[in-house]
């Protein structure tokens, strides 16, 4: 059974993933810094649906943590799945975004990458498979008003998706970045009304947690071993 490591496992969208991964065979390790009740429910509803999962806690803007915890979780088995869903908004124009903003979003989405995945490449390579998913957004893509720390954040993973792609290809290892635009969940009700998402995306909806899942599946399947350093967007025709 292939591991997988998904972090922000207990947003809406990494609920979905951890999901759709474990309904498919994979074991799946349900990350989470702030709410670690609800990846452990996450876990306990997987288990009784028959699947494999377990939870885990740290920081990935900690690297000594990370590392600590991930060589507790490598012991186990090499993590073969990796998708580096944790991510944070600390909006604001940036005339009028304090440091502090500007740096906490770049810390969890860009240098978490790094802290995560670093670490399990070697490992992952030596099996000679391995799948890495790196979500994005719409904001990378199109920009967005009030987002320029995070839009950067995600946009610097587009360049990292693409450069680490070219470094494991000969290794059979997979890199891709997905970009999800509007998608129905708590962050996305408090922001988007009914009549705004009509008016922004073409498809008139707002997109499910399921539809990224599910093409995060597929990514992650042999179907998709010959896609690599690729940009996916699923966004209703956004842009």
């Amino acid at each position: 059974m292939k591991r997988a490591l998904i972090t922000g496992g207990s947003g809406d969208i990494g609920a979905a993933l951890c999901y759709k991964l474990a309904a498919n065979n994979i074991h799946v390790i349900v990350h989470s810094h702030h709410n670690y009740a609800k990846a452990s429910q996450i876990v306990e509803n997987i288990q009784q649906q028959g699947g494999s999962a377990e939870t885990v806690s740290f920081d990935v803007c900690d690297a000594d943590a990370t590392e600590q915890a991930l060589a507790t979780l490598s012991a186990a088995g090499t993590i073969q799945i990796i998708i580096n869903n944790a991510g944070i908004h600390q909006d604001a124009p940036l005339a009028g975004m304090s440091r502090e903003k500007w740096h906490q979003v770049i810390d969890v989405s860009l240098h978490g990458f790094y802290n995560v995945t670093q670490p399990l490449l070697m490992p992952m390579m030596q099996t000679r498979w391995g799948r890495i998913i790196n979500m994005s957004s719409v904001a990378a893509v199109m920009g967005n008003r009030g987002q320029t720390n995070y839009a950067a954040a995600k946009a610097a993973l587009h360049g990292a998706t693409k450069s680490l792609a070219q470094e494991l290809a000969s290794r059979k290892v997979t890199v891709n970045a997905i970009a999800p635009g509007i998608i129905a969940g708590q962050m996305t009700d408090n922001s988007f009304d009914k009549q705004m998402i009509k008016n922004i995306v073409p498809m008139q909806r707002a997109g499910t947690p399921e539809e990224v899942a599910s093409l995060a599946y597929f990514l992650c399947s042999d179907e998709a071993s010959y896609i690599s350093g690729q940009i996916i967007n699923i966004n209703g025709a956004m842009a």
